[in-house]
């Protein structure tokens, strides 16, 4: 079903990175198992996007770390007022509207990628639809936080619960209407 999601790695006290936006806690994670994959369910949750959105500090984040680009073949806004430049050969799109945004989806979903401050954003103006958020077992005690300010509206719905063989846990989130 298309629409706005945001689906992001949160250690159990709600962190999605560390203060130096590190994220070493979730790739370096062994939930026990020697085939224990963190990643696990996200390739089933990525054939369904169609675009994906993130802030500047994502953007650039990606870029230092990444080997290679990990979006190809989908349009990726980047949500800047400041110059960035695109990696060579993908669609990467600076500004530019939620209408622009939800069109390049097509059919498919919409992914706000990492980045509290962009997910609020979104929720605030009532533009999140659903909230993915896979919760690892790991506690920081600070970091950056999954959204970082209280949201206005309605609570979202508990839409569904994925236990991983790894000790992840997946929890869904809805909207509900105002």
């Amino acid at each position: 079903m298309p629409g706005v999601v945001y689906y992001a790695a949160a250690t159990l006290d709600g962190y999605i990175a560390e203060s130096d936006d590190s994220i070493d806690w979730l790739t370096q994670y062994d939930g026990g198992e020697e085939d224990a994959d963190p990643m696990d369910g996200y390739d089933a949750f990525y054939e369904d996007v169609g675009a994906l959105v993130s802030g500047s500090v994502t953007y650039e984040w990606v870029l230092e770390n990444a080997s290679s680009w990990p979006y190809p073949g989908k349009p990726f806004w980047v949500m800047s007022s400041r110059e960035l430049s695109p990696p060579e050969g993908e669609d990467v799109r600076f500004g530019g509207t939620f209408a622009q945004m939800v069109e390049s989806a097509g059919d498919r979903k919409l992914w706000v990628v990492g980045g509290g401050g962009v997910a609020s954003q979104f929720a605030e103006a009532g533009l999140l639809d659903e909230v993915r958020v896979t919760v690892v077992p790991v506690v920081l005690g600070a970091g950056k936080p999954l959204f970082e300010r209280r949201l206005p509206g309605p609570p979202m719905r508990l839409a569904g619960v994925v236990p991983r063989a790894s000790g992840m846990v997946e929890l869904r989130y809805e909207r509900l209407p105002a």
